[in-house]
């Protein structure tokens, strides 16, 4: 068994499919049913132009890319300074199938808009985990699994139980907070796995991750174009998984109303969904 650094030059990847648990009453249906609308993104005038020019060589692959290499985790005919950059609150890891296809990636967004918080690993290689799994969960949707707003209470009454008298926050209505902002213990890392739901199994099953407390979204209805047939359309695409954990971590670690500030995580996405369903439109496919 082995960890490894994560991937610097190379991934590959296909929609990740996370689900919600048939039979849980817990689960929360998302109730836009349009979630791509009302956006705080930024401008995509700068993907118009670079798709008129066409595909280009990656300069470092050379493979023929538009908008970025998926392989290099590297922007082709783009430069930094016209891609939002984030800094996210928390680590993420992304553990990749070996068998999943390049091209198809929706991880590799993470990593081009928030680059120093985004880990990738291709399996059986995984993060380090020995000495700081208690700080690490692990977004699944499975029996044991809890939600966002479970894992804050969690993390806040472990946090309580370590603080000294009188050292613990509270809210104005008397509640105690969560999250890094008050000064309490909340999730440093956060592992998604990124398979198609039918390869999931070789991961999830590897005993280098059983210690982790497993999390479950709430369900929300995938945007993802490469949705997999006879599948459920709450299974979401990676970037989807990643955005919506981090709306909910916003609000119930950190304790603070959302107002767009992960959104640009779906800068390439959003793009491509509005792309690709114009595309359909125009050939009668929907």
């Amino acid at each position: 068994m082995k960890s490894c650094k994560p991937e610097e030059d190379e991934t590959a990847e296909s929609p990740a499919k996370f689900s919600e648990v048939p039979g849980k009453s817990t689960v929360e249906c998302e109730p836009s049913d349009q979630p791509l609308e009302g956006l705080t993104l930024a401008s995509h005038e700068v993907l118009e132009k670079a798709q008129l020019t066409g595909r280009l060589k990656c300069p470092k692959c050379g493979g023929s890319r538009m908008f970025y290499c998926y392989t290099c985790f590297s922007l082709v005919g783009l430069c930094e300074n016209q891609v939002p950059v984030l800094k996210l609150p928390v680590k993420i890891d992304i553990i990749k199938h070996p068998n999943e296809t390049d091209g198809k990636s929706t991880a590799v967004h993470a990593k081009l808009i928030a680059p120093d918080d985004v880990s990738i690993y291709t399996y059986p290689c995984i993060p380090e985990l020995e000495e700081s799994a208690h700080d690490v969960v692990l977004v699944f949707p499975g029996p044991e699994s809890i939600t966002v707003q479970e894992m804050a209470k969690r993390f806040q009454e472990d946090s309580d139980a370590h603080a000294p008298s009188g050292k613990r926050q509270k809210t104005a209505d008397g509640k105690a907070t969560a999250g890094a902002h008050a000064g309490t213990r909340a999730p440093q890392r956060v592992i998604f796995i990124d398979s198609t739901w039918n390869q999931t199994n070789r991961i999830i099953s590897d005993e280098r991750l059983q210690a982790l407390t497993q999390v479950e979204l709430k369900t929300r209805k995938t945007c993802f174009w490469r949705h997999q047939k006879g599948s459920p359309d709450t299974y979401l695409a990676t970037i989807e998984a990643i955005y919506y954990f981090l709306r909910d971590y916003h609000v119930h670690c950190l304790c603070k109303d959302y107002h767009g500030e992960y959104d640009n995580l779906l800068f390439f996405f959003s793009y491509l969904h509005k792309l690709i369903h114009k595309a359909k439109v125009s050939a009668g496919k929907l």
